[in-house]
């Protein structure tokens, strides 16, 4: 432990003084040279083709919108015609069945008629004895 010296306060300072002006020549050097402005100048027509691309989609996708939603009204409008025709077709199978069930109910009312019609007159047969 003979003569060991730590650097004082104001050298110290002095040394972070002189570091920092040359970070920060360093770094004005850096903004001046040609090659950085190109880079920075590709940079910003990189971002704006992005940008650009970026809008071109969203067009695209408002227009497959506005199809997928057409589609989906036509799809929806023929669906409707198709229930309706349905609904047509069951009334009218319905209204079918109902005139065939009638008609059948008239044909057995009428065959009971004639049956009822037979019993009696045979009876009258039997009671007159002739």
């Amino acid at each position: 432990m003979s003569n060991f010296r730590s650097p004082d306060l104001l050298e110290r300072r002095n040394n972070a003084a002189i570091v920092k002006k040359v970070m920060l020549e360093k770094f004005r050097a850096t903004h001046q040279d040609p090659a950085f402005e190109q880079q920075r100048l590709k940079r910003v027509a990189v971002d704006e083709a992005r940008t650009a691309r970026a809008a071109e989609r969203e067009a695209a996708k408002k227009v497959r919108k506005a199809e997928l939603a057409a589609q989906a009204a036509r799809a929806a409008e023929l669906a409707a015609q198709a229930h309706h025709k349905a609904e047509e077709a069951e009334a009218l199978a319905k209204a079918e069945a109902a005139e065939r069930d009638a008609a059948l109910a008239t044909e057995q009312k009428a065959e009971r008629d004639a049956r009822y019609a037979a019993r009696k007159a045979a009876k009258k047969v039997r009671r007159r004895g002739y």
